[in-house]
């Protein structure tokens, strides 16, 4: 067989009838999509939370107010403002002020531990942060120091709730330490008194759609987290091609749930800004791991738009009431950040009668490349073909010119509106990255003879855990600086829950001791939960190359053999 290039794009053919294969796209930042919204749909419902509903109206003159406030303490185009929240109203109401004003949003996962958000924050040189204060007394009291930022605008859960949840829910958050009064000082001011401030309202700033609107933060296979520049244009564009590849969503009339957390690009994309394109209203929910309030909002909201990660489809298909829940409501479901296993997407649609678009992307193409066709050809296991205006070519590991023919095994290369403009400050990275209008993304596919693509591993050593990242050279670093470990290396092994959980492989330093209990404890001081390993086995020694690189593959194999699973 010979190679298969661009020119060909196979994958056009089996698109959903009505899917095109260029997008006209709108040329618009956005706030200006969230601007059409609002006119066109401003009573409809926007943001769901409890008893909290606030229509597109009330969340437009919200975010008026909001940026407001934000614009008293120095926020103005360019600005990095994070925002360090779970799924709340007003982590979507910030979002929409911040690209009101056209600062830079920075999504910062409220898992992270200090160490986590000191990098990241003064990396992007963060000025204003908006926060919980169960977070900012738990995490950034003792932070300020180090870090450059000049405001913090404390929330608490209940902001948007009403009577009588208003008052409830403090009592009860407090007891689960989720709810914390900050003392007034300096550099602190509450959400509410900003939005209460009396401030004056700035026109809305002259944003380019060239012009950054998110730096999301990704981990490397090597180094530090690096800030994602994703562009207004890369985000419009993109909300506009899932909005194109799901032709049977209907403007201003379906509900989401926005479980997917909003600091992983793919809830930020696919839940928060595809349902204010589209006139969506969000049933939100901070904790995805509460199963059964997901079933009850799925029942009692009617959710239709369920964008959700494979380890979400497992829990609600071994939900153990879930033949006692409507949940025929469901109608379009799209799966990401890892693996889908046959037998989870076949269980959820018999239970269901949903279908599931299984895809592929990265933080660096906003996040999605590659989706599975809703209504036509469907293939499982496979990431599906390219999106509308996407390119995609399998080429030599090695040179990464040379196209594989079809059917071999390649790196796995895009082109499109969605992909990044680079990482922040890192043009060397940048530059390895994207070359030629092309993104590396560092992952092994198969394209086959209908330009379906499957990927077969990873270039790269990245572990998904329950839909997270996890770079292993991160967790070896934070476990290499423990006193009596000599090298560590971690890998990724497959779990049925999680899709892939973390195992580390230690090696001490002669004449020390440790047990994997005191190294564990040691990453939970030093990383985010889920990062933290499941496994730790002691080894007198690791194997290296012989240019003396330890040989991840080598355990990876190893450990599948031993289990079985090779």
């Amino acid at each position: 067989m010979t190679a298969t290039t661009v020119d060909e794009r196979r994958w056009h053919e089996h698109y959903d009838a009505g899917v095109l294969a260029n997008v006209d796209f709108h040329e618009v930042t956005l706030y200006e999509a969230f601007e059409r919204t609002v006119k066109r749909f401003g009573q409809r419902p926007a943001l769901i939370f409890m008893n909290c509903r606030l229509t597109y109206a009330e969340v437009a003159e919200e975010v008026c107010k909001l940026s407001a406030g934000l614009a008293s303490l120095g926020v103005t185009k360019g600005t990095r403002v994070a925002v360090h929240l779970p799924n709340l109203p007003q982590t979507s109401i910030a979002v929409l002020a911040i690209m009101r004003l056209g600062g830079h949003v920075v999504m910062t996962n409220p898992l992270y531990v200090p160490r986590e958000i000191e990098h990241q924050w003064n990396d992007a040189q963060v000025k204003v942060a908006i926060t919980g204060g169960w977070l900012y007394q738990s995490k950034l009291a003792a932070l300020r120091p180090k870090l450059q930022v000049e405001h913090y605008v404390i929330s608490h859960v209940p902001d948007y709730l009403r009577f009588p949840l208003n008052l409830l829910a403090p009592l009860k958050l407090r007891k689960s330490g989720l709810h914390a009064k900050v003392p007034a000082g300096p550099g602190i001011v509450e959400l509410r008194a900003l939005l209460k401030g009396g401030h004056t309202t700035p026109a809305p700033a002259q944003t380019q759609l060239g012009d950054i609107a998110l730096l999301q933060y990704t981990g490397g296979t090597t180094g530090p987290a690096k800030g994602v520049m994703l562009s207004h244009g890369n985000l419009s564009y993109h909300v506009q091609q899932l909005r194109a590849w799901l032709p049977t969503l209907r403007d201003g009339e379906e509900v989401a749930l926005g479980s997917l957390p909003y600091f992983h690009v793919f809830g930020f994309t696919c839940s928060m800004l595809l349902s204010i394109y589209t006139g969506a209203a969000v049933v939100l929910m901070p904790n995805p791991r509460d199963i059964d309030r997901m079933m009850s909002n799925i029942q009692k909201h009617r959710i239709s738009l369920f964008p959700a990660v494979p380890a979400l489809f497992n829990s609600l298909n071994q939900h153990p009431r879930l033949t006692e829940y409507d949940v025929s409501s469901i109608r379009c479901c799209v799966s990401g950040s890892a693996p889908l296993p046959a037998d989870v997407l076949r269980r959820f649609e018999e239970l269901t009668g949903a279908k599931i678009s299984e895809g592929f992307g990265m933080t660096e193409c906003s996040p999605c490349t590659h989706c599975n066709p809703i209504g036509g050809l469907r293939k499982v296991g496979s990431i599906g073909v390219p999106l509308p205006n996407t390119d995609a070519r399998i080429v030599d590991p090695d040179d990464g010119v040379t196209d594989m023919p079809v059917g071999t095994e390649g790196e796995l290369i895009v082109s499109g509106p969605q992909v990044m403009l680079g990482y922040w400050g890192r043009d060397e990275a940048t530059a390895a990255t994207i070359r030629d209008g092309w993104l590396y993304t560092g992952d092994l596919a198969v394209m086959d003879d209908d330009g379906f693509f499957r990927i077969v591993g990873r270039k790269k050593d990245m572990i998904l855990a329950s839909g997270y990242n996890v770079y292993p050279d991160e967790i070896d670093r934070v476990l290499a600086g423990h006193p009596a470990v000599f090298e560590a290396c971690t890998i990724g092994i497959p779990d049925e829950k999680r899709g892939e959980t973390v195992k580390a492989f230690v090696a001490l330093l002669p004449g020390k001791s440790a047990t994997a209990d005191e190294l564990t404890e040691h990453c939970r001081e030093n990383l985010a939960a889920y990062k933290v390993p499941r496994d730790i086995e002691f080894r007198a020694d690791l194997p290296k190359s012989s240019m003396m690189k330890l040989l991840r593959r080598e355990l990876r194999a190893e450990e599948l053999e031993k289990r079985g699973l090779a």
